[in-house]
């Protein structure tokens, strides 16, 4: 059974700078998409990322030029390098594989398979 667990969040000042990972089990990062999303409180979860088996990327438009997704084939550990971070990105993120690697329009497709990593970006 597929296990991801999430780690790496903090809290950050508004324009800082913050990597979060996603070690993944029972799923070969490398041969399936891999996606991002987040959940903010009182918020529509909402799609942040995917990389695809052949390490395609696509990003929403609300972290495209901040955030990157990238991931480690040899580890199996999916990571989110976060720049330029903004009140609205707290949230807590989740990572999860996506069978349609559709994460940008259809978030709530994806299950929730780990506690999540809360990042807290303060004024």
């Amino acid at each position: 059974q597929a296990q991801m667990v999430e780690s790496g969040g903090g809290s950050v000042q508004a324009g800082g700078s913050l990597q979060i990972s996603c070690a993944a089990s029972g799923v070969s990062a490398s041969m399936v998409c891999m996606a991002w999303f987040r959940q903010a409180p009182g918020k529509e979860r909402e799609g942040v990322a995917q990389i695809d088996a052949g390490d395609n990327v696509e990003y929403a438009d609300s972290v495209k030029g901040r955030f990157s997704i990238f991931k480690d084939n040899t580890k199996n550990i999916l990571y989110l390098q976060m720049n330029s971070l903004k009140l609205e990105d707290t949230a807590t993120y989740y990572c999860a594989p996506d069978d349609w690697c559709a994460v940008l329009t259809r978030p709530d497709r994806l299950q929730v398979w780990g506690q999540g990593t809360l990042v807290n970006v303060t004024s």
